[in-house]
């Protein structure tokens, strides 16, 4: 497999490691945004959030959270952003499950466009009736 993540996992490739637990490594991110800026992701090669099980989800956000808290700490950021993003649509590029924590800081250039579309309630509801649907499948 040619995933590298999967080799950071493995120990063939080098990383700045911060946190390693069953489920769960967490790794400062080569492109930091600022200081702090951890990936933390899976140990098992799961390509994005659909492929997740329950214990997988549960223990990335716990990592995160445990990252998160150390970042504040470590490095006093105004604030943090948790990203977590999956296929190219959606802004993935590492094809391997795993969320970014960002410490943040007034004007520091990261920026993300929100094109609001604000649908009619109706339209809303539809949608509402679409997930629930899919949820009973």
């Amino acid at each position: 497999m040619d995933c590298v993540f999967c080799k950071i996992v493995a120990g063939d490739i080098p990383a700045c490691k911060v946190y390693e637990d069953a489920h769960t490594i967490a790794f400062m991110d080569i492109g930091q945004v600022n200081p702090g800026h951890t990936i933390v992701a899976t140990n098992a090669h799961v390509e994005n959030i659909y492929g997740l099980d329950d214990t997988q989800a549960a223990a990335v956000f716990r990592a995160a959270t445990h990252i998160a808290r150390a970042a504040k700490k470590a490095f006093a950021p105004g604030g943090m952003t948790l990203l977590q993003a999956n296929e190219a649509p959606g802004w993935q590029t590492v094809m391997h499950f795993h969320l970014h924590v960002l410490p943040r800081h007034e004007n520091d250039g990261a920026a993300l466009t929100w094109p609001a579309q604000r649908p009619s309630r109706e339209a809303l509801e539809r949608y509402a009736e679409q997930l629930r649907a899919a949820l009973q499948s």
